[in-house]
């Protein structure tokens, strides 16, 4: 049996997590399903900035709209980045910055248990090591 080379687990990194990110843009504007689906966190663009708010419970409504929105064009923007294997590095350590954020605000808002839960800082753990890995196979940019 042929081992893994560090270039086709750096495609694959890159993959699930790219998929990782759109999946949660895609369950904010309803993709996987209505509220209350099972499997669907969100399922609308409501629910995800009131969660948003719950996450940053120091700000209001309008604020959370906006950080809600920051958060959407980066996981959008580093998602497809990371698919595609454009700005790898930078994009993975976006990717990595972002969740790192989010696991801090699950943990303070909610429990230190969440963002384990949710493999929030397995995802931001991974990231930060594709931003390491350098050429992966099928990137865009090679590197």
């Amino acid at each position: 049996m042929k081992n893994i080379s560090i270039p086709q687990a750096g495609l694959i990194l890159r993959v699930v997590l790219g998929i990782t990110m759109l999946s949660a843009v895609a369950d904010r504007f309803g993709l996987w399903g209505a509220p209350g689906t099972p499997g669907v966190a969100w399922g609308n663009w409501d629910n995800f900035i009131n969660y948003t708010q719950t996450l940053n419970s120091f700000t209001s409504k309008s604020v959370a709209g906006i950080l809600g929105a920051l958060a959407t064009f980066f996981e959008i923007v580093f998602g497809i980045s990371l698919i595609i294997g454009f700005k790898t590095r930078i994009s993975a350590l976006g990717t990595s910055a972002l969740l790192l954020l989010f696991a801090i605000a699950m943990a303070t808002s909610s429990t230190i248990k969440a963002p384990f839960d949710y493999s929030v800082l397995t995802s931001a753990a991974a990231a930060l090591l594709l931003s390491v890995i350098g050429k992966t196979s099928f990137a865009v940019d090679h590197k």
